[in-house]
């Protein structure tokens, strides 16, 4: 089976993850990138991705080649912004064609997940979505999710 690991990480913590999780299944790796830079200030930051969330804004990704029909599962990682998935990882999954493919969400979040689970399946249509491997971080940054739980998840992958 042929697995590609998709991935956008503002704070490095869901590249962690998305790297990691690679390296144990031998899977092809992506890593979503946005044309915009976004701020380091944290309050400035969190107010533009409340609004980005809020207003459905979909940022323009820096290219990329991937060819999907390559590949039998997809994992996708972003991290929870305002109660769903981050708005590159939107842009990532925006008019590509799911149908048939086996998705795997995961994401990285300070303690919720909000709506991201159904978000992620009204996005992937047609696709076969996996439940979604949620990764907490505390505030300073330690991951609070055992390696075990991560584990079991990567089991439903094969």
């Amino acid at each position: 089976m042929k697995t590609l690991v998709v991935y956008y990480s503002l704070s490095g913590n869901t590249r962690a993850v998305a790297r990691r999780i690679a390296r144990q299944l031998k899977a092809d790796v992506l890593e979503v990138r946005t044309v915009k830079t976004y701020p380091d200030d944290v309050d400035v930051l969190l107010g533009l991705g409340k609004q980005e969330v809020k207003t459905g804004y979909v940022p323009q990704l820096q290219p990329y080649r991937v060819d999907l029909d390559k590949y039998d599962a997809v994992l996708l990682g972003a991290p929870v912004w305002w109660s769903t998935f981050a708005p590159a990882m939107k842009s990532f999954m925006k008019g590509k064609n799911w149908e048939g493919k086996k998705v795997y969400p995961f994401t990285t979040n300070g303690g919720t997940l909000g709506h991201t689970p159904s978000d992620f399946r009204k996005a992937l249509k047609g696709a076969t979505v996996a439940p979604i491997l949620s990764v907490r971080f505390g505030e300073d940054r330690t991951q609070e999710t055992p390696e075990s739980e991560i584990k079991e998840w990567l089991t439903l992958i094969g």
